[in-house]
């Protein structure tokens, strides 16, 4: 066991035993290798079904770097382009001025579609003809590519039905032929889990229950916060099928293509980055001079949803506040506190997974990120 690997563990010990977290993951590649798969506590707390490393977690938005890593395998191999107009693959889409719109504004969250029905449920999100046909009529917020916005869910429907247009196969048949099946992760990376996985994956639990945001705390949240706004009927979030523990718990939306977020494990997340960037087990996903576009500063300045500056690559976030923030890193953190972030200047991957959903709070990430900080950069 290496120096890194027992300080890693020892601090996911303590982080278990002193009760912050239930169940965690925590996985580091350095230039292609593995270097750290940690785990402690309980996957089930009902149960006492203990983690393991190869035990998946709902990582909600975390999962979009999965997404985008799809899409930039298909963009490899010729099957679609970042300056495709999306209504060359998909015509209904060009409905209300979306006509222009591109691979590369849906990537960035540049769109102006980030909204779904203020009254969308979590079945209807299990829903992908519904989904993608109330996001294909929609009215722009803004002009494609002229503002840039977080899209929580149109983020993965409309990547979706893109590369489904583009392949005839959904997200989880691509996700399985091109990352999952080469990299050795099957039963360990998907965006839709057959039910007989389904008693495999944690369950999720809140880790505030009196902070849980319920419908009547959306509401009032909706006059502050530009997340929340309702704008004629439409709303980034909506507040039946905010994605709460209860919400990650459910077996129809673990079943379904729901691809803005995904379950897996630390370990998978981490070796799809270093799949990324080094290559790792003899398999590259992306050419290097790809790498660097997909990973170079697109967009830059304050984000018309979420109300504060953020920069973006094509479909990663650049940069995070804490000890292994720098220009080169890129990545995507989850809404309870999950992450999976790479540099591509350090060759440095980490990714933890935990089953307390601490809403926006990242501390445990960032404990984490500290520890290897201090042994690999």
């Amino acid at each position: 066991m290496s120096a890194l690997q027992r300080q890693v563990q020892s601090v996911v010990d303590e982080l278990v035993e002193t009760g912050a977290e239930r169940g965690l993951q925590v996985a580091v590649y350095h230039r292609g290798e593995p270097v750290v798969d940690a785990v402690a506590g309980v996957a089930d707390p009902v149960t006492g079904r203990a983690v393991t490393p190869g035990t998946p977690f709902h990582v909600t938005s975390t999962a979009k770097g999965i997404t985008a890593a799809v899409i930039h395998v298909l963009a490899e191999r010729g099957e679609l382009g970042y300056d495709t107009r999306i209504a060359e693959l998909w015509p209904e889409f060009g409905a209300h001025g979306k006509d222009r719109a591109t691979v590369r504004h849906a990537l960035t969250h540049t769109l102006g579609v980030p909204g779904v029905p203020v009254e969308t449920t979590p079945e209807d999100l299990c829903d992908w003809e519904r989904m993608c046909a109330a996001i294909a009529g929609a009215k722009p917020w803004w002009e494609p590519g002229t503002k840039q916005g977080y899209h929580p869910q149109t983020f993965g429907y409309v990547l979706g039905e893109v590369a489904r247009r583009a392949t005839g196969l959904s997200m989880s048949e691509l996700l399985h032929e091109h990352i999952a099946g080469p990299l050795g992760l099957v039963g360990e990376l998907y965006f839709a889990v057959p039910a007989a996985e389904q008693p495999r994956v944690a369950r999720m639990e809140e880790a505030d229950e009196a902070a849980a945001l319920t419908p009547e705390g959306f509401a009032a949240l909706a006059e502050q916060v530009p997340f929340f706004r309702i704008v004629e009927g439409w709303t980034a979030a909506p507040p039946h099928a905010m994605p709460t523990a209860a919400y990650c718990n459910r077996a129809d939306v673990l079943a379904a293509d729901i691809p803005a977020g995904g379950v897996t494990s630390a370990r998978a997340l981490a070796r799809v980055y270093a799949a990324l960037m080094d290559g790792t087990g003899g398999v590259r996903l992306v050419s290097p001079g790809r790498l660097r576009d997909m990973t170079a500063p697109a967009v830059s300045g304050v984000d018309e949803v979420v109300g504060f500056p953020s920069t973006r690559s094509l479909g990663y976030s650049l940069g995070f506040p804490g000890p292994l923030d720098s220009p080169t890193l890129f990545g995507m953190a989850g809404s309870g506190g999950t992450a999976a972030y790479a540099d591509t200047a350090t060759g440095l991957t980490v990714a933890v997974c935990k089953n307390r959903v601490s809403a926006g709070d990242y501390g445990t990430f960032n404990r984490i990120a500290e520890t290897v900080a201090k042994t690999v950069i």
